[in-house]
């Protein structure tokens, strides 16, 4: 059996820009297991958003291979859903909070099996007494909670999430990221999370993939030692925390070098 959800095998990624073609990944070998929790962190331009983006099938590989169930794919793949960080541009001001849940499902879903998911959704994300709202009068904790909760009407298997709390406070920031890793508990979904925050990579994350160098590769990674259900406080005091997140500032630190 196939444990693998996607598999990237010698991939390299060249895209093509104003000054010419460029390679922006190269040699990227990656497992990413199913109901796996993974964080991608590294510097900027090592590639993390070209990589996440190959996975929803948004650019392909110019060598090697990216497997989606085992398969080579074109396009973005069943079941597989994209959440960004620019939350605000992503939703339809026109429409209520539900009618933004709905908008994934409407042409796909009808009748009640539609309206139970939407419900579902907005209780994941804690929504429901918000469902008549509109997004202008949302929090940007809320807003980004919306779009989460229009992916998760969608039942995928897998969310690729691309620095989707990066704009938020501190206070919204842990939240969410306890309500998330709640998410994935209940749904068993498979999550790949681009972070620069080290603190937040070594929180969520089953396993930490560092990306450096240009083009980017993986030069590293880490399995924090953690109980899989997770406190703000109580788990950051954790020796296996704090050790997890040395290591990870530590190889940082030396892949930027």
């Amino acid at each position: 059996m196939n444990t693998s959800v996607f598999r990237c095998e010698a991939a390299e990624i060249r895209l093509t820009a104003a000054t010419g073609d460029k390679v922006v990944l190269q040699g990227i070998d990656l497992d990413i297991g199913r109901q796996e929790f993974l964080c991608m962190v590294g510097g900027s331009g090592t590639g993390k958003t070209t990589l996440l983006r190959a996975l929803g099938g948004f650019c392909a590989p110019t060598r090697g291979a990216v497997l989606y169930e085992g398969r080579p794919f074109d396009g973005p793949p069943e079941g597989v859903v994209t959440v960004f960080q620019d939350y605000g541009n992503a939703l339809l001001p026109w429409r209520t909070v539900r009618g933004n849940v709905a908008l994934g499902i409407e042409a796909s879903v009808s009748g009640a099996e539609r309206e139970a998911r939407i419900d579902a959704a907005l209780a994941l994300v804690g929504l429901k007494p918000a469902e008549s709202e509109y997004p202008a009068k949302l929090s940007g904790g809320m807003q980004q909670r919306l779009q989460i909760a229009r992916a998760l009407a969608l039942q995928p298997r897998v969310l690729l999430m691309d620095e989707p709390f990066g704009a938020l406070d501190a206070m919204t920031k842990s939240r969410l990221q306890d309500e998330l890793r709640n998410i994935q508990a209940s749904t068993g979904a498979t999550i790949v999370f681009i972070t620069h925050d080290v603190d937040e990579a070594v929180y969520l994350a089953d396993r930490v993939v560092l990306l450096a160098g240009s083009p980017g590769c993986i030069v590293s990674e880490i399995r924090p030692d953690l109980p899989a259900v997770r406190n703000q406080i109580a788990t950051k005091e954790m020796p296996a925390y704090l050790h997890a997140r040395h290591t990870l500032l530590e190889r940082l630190h030396g892949a930027a070098r």
